[in-house]
């Protein structure tokens, strides 16, 4: 089980299950999980685990507290405190550990050793 906090509101997603968030509304495999009127202004998503697959079509920040195993896409700012296994896409700055992976950043890249590839639109800087 991951928890996965958006804008502060937890949510409990089984291992293996997909979660979106789509003009402003959270997803869980497809599946509408916030109210519609809810107004999600500014999106920060924290997932306390590991990530398996997250796709965010707009977003100030995503933070995973451990390995991206799968895909990552968002539209902000990407912070991994553990490795980058697949890939990670960041319309924003990507901040993470070793990439074993693909990694793209709409601006700057932070990572340690690389053995994937590393594509930023700002500079590349190795821990």
């Amino acid at each position: 089980m991951n928890i996965v906090r958006v804008n502060g509101k937890r949510i409990n997603i089984p291992n293996g299950h997909s979660v979106s968030i789509i003009n402003g509304d959270v997803f869980v495999d497809g599946r509408r999980y916030t109210d519609r009127n809810e107004s999600l202004k500014q999106v920060n998503i924290v997932i306390e685990g590991s990530c398996d697959s997250l796709q965010v079509d707009s977003c100030d920040q995503v933070e995973v507290k451990g390995d991206v195993r799968g895909v990552l896409k968002a539209g902000g700012n990407v912070i991994v405190h553990g490795n980058a296994h697949n890939k990670v896409d960041a319309g924003g700055n990507i901040l993470c550990g070793d990439v074993g992976g693909d990694v793209d950043a709409g601006g700057s890249v932070t990572c340690g050793n690389v053995s994937g590839s590393v594509d930023a639109g700002g500079s590349v800087i190795r821990r």
